[in-house]
């Protein structure tokens, strides 16, 4: 990435992650022939938890319902994001307005929810999905540029009788501030001088849990004799990303295998794959990647959709995208959905705040 001008009350864990059988976002809108009983705690307008997530994002955004987060959200709920923490729904319906006010057109449409749960444990749910609009309002950039954004976000959110109780937020922040015409290094440095929280100020120092001392990283779990597609997807990450073992790049991704990532990336194939990973452990030699939750759909027999929570650590110590290593941790929370096919991943779209990584970088010292 250049430095010129720049292109970049359950927990969820609790949630029961039997795989259920769904179809694509087609159905979504239809309701012809329903006849399934609503779900406990939730309005009969709502089918599933996929009809629930994808309307109410709709009532709240494009309706302009904002008001309607009362009735969504619950009192205390938290929503975690990479830049910290929001906490309780007036703040969440602040923000929202905010953000109505900045991009009044705004837009969000659903490419994808992945989903886990019943009535008796709650719901868990993984919603990927477009911004769209023009910044014809006021941010926390400035004044309006009249620029049309598009940029992705992925929602995870946990779900009990049609309230979301705890939501963890990744959105593609650095390619919105791009779009709005400033220069991300400039911006991510004046925001982080800006920003003066004292959980950052005091935060303490420590090693990224990846090695146990001096010796190697923990191995992956045996493979089980029948295929599990969770056990696949945490052994590939810890494999790839913790163990260094690029090579197993050829043992879980097909060789067409096709990945958006975070800022705009756009990767083809196995080659590029690798020289990604390599382009964000160079700056953090030390970086440790943690599985913090997962949930899969089933396709088909051998077909599965998966939405992976985790959160990577390290020390800017090493060259890189980042420019002159600052020595400076950072801790960044990601999602990645994956399509997994015949014990393969096919393709994947994975989420981090890149421009919240920048603000660790530049955050004074």
């Amino acid at each position: 990435m250049a430095k010129a001008k720049n292109p970049t009350d359950i927990p969820a864990d609790d949630v029961d992650l039997t795989l259920h059988s769904k179809g694509d976002l087609a159905h979504l809108l239809s309701t012809d022939g329903h006849t399934e009983p609503a779900m406990r705690g939730f309005a009969p307008k709502f089918h599933d938890i996929v009809d629930y997530i994808v309307k109410i994002t709709h009532e709240i955004w494009e309706e302009r319902g904002i008001g309607r987060l009362y009735d969504y959200y619950g009192t205390n709920m938290r929503i975690h994001t990479s830049n910290g923490e929001i906490y309780s729904r007036e703040k969440v319906i602040e923000a929202t307005i905010q953000s109505l006010a900045a991009f009044p057109n705004r837009r969000l449409y659903a490419d994808e929810v992945i989903w886990a749960g019943d009535d008796e444990k709650g719901y868990f749910s993984s919603h990927r999905l477009t911004h769209e609009g023009h910044n014809w309002g006021h941010s926390s950039y400035g004044p309006p540029t009249g620029r049309r954004v598009s940029y992705r976000a992925i929602a995870d959110c946990a779900v009990v009788e049609g309230v979301i109780v705890e939501e963890w937020l990744v959105r593609d922040e650095l390619s919105l501030v791009y779009q709005l015409g400033f220069d991300v290094h400039e911006m991510a440095r004046q925001m982080a001088q800006q920003e003066t929280d004292i959980g950052q100020q005091f935060t303490v120092p420590a090693e990224p849990d990846r090695l146990r001392g001096q010796l190697p990283p923990e191995a992956a779990p045996a493979d089980s004799e029948a295929f599990d597609v969770g056990q696949f997807v945490k052994r590939a990450i810890h494999e790839v990303w913790n163990w260094r073992l690029l090579n197993k790049v050829g043992d879980y991704y097909i060789p067409q295998f096709i990945c958006e990532s975070a800022s705009g990336r756009r990767l083809y194939g196995r080659n590029q794959y690798r020289n990604y990973i390599l382009s964000l452990l160079s700056p953090f030699p030390d970086a440790a990647v943690s599985v913090d939750h997962f949930c899969a759909l089933r396709d088909g027999p051998n077909r599965y959709r998966t939405a992976t929570r985790w959160t990577m650590t390290g020390t800017h110590t090493g060259p890189g995208i980042y420019g002159t290593p600052t020595g400076k941790q950072i801790r960044i929370m990601g999602i990645s959905h994956h399509l997994v096919e015949n014990g393969k991943f096919i393709q994947e779209w994975t989420l981090f705040d890149e421009f919240a990584l920048l603000k660790q970088l530049y955050k004074p010292t």
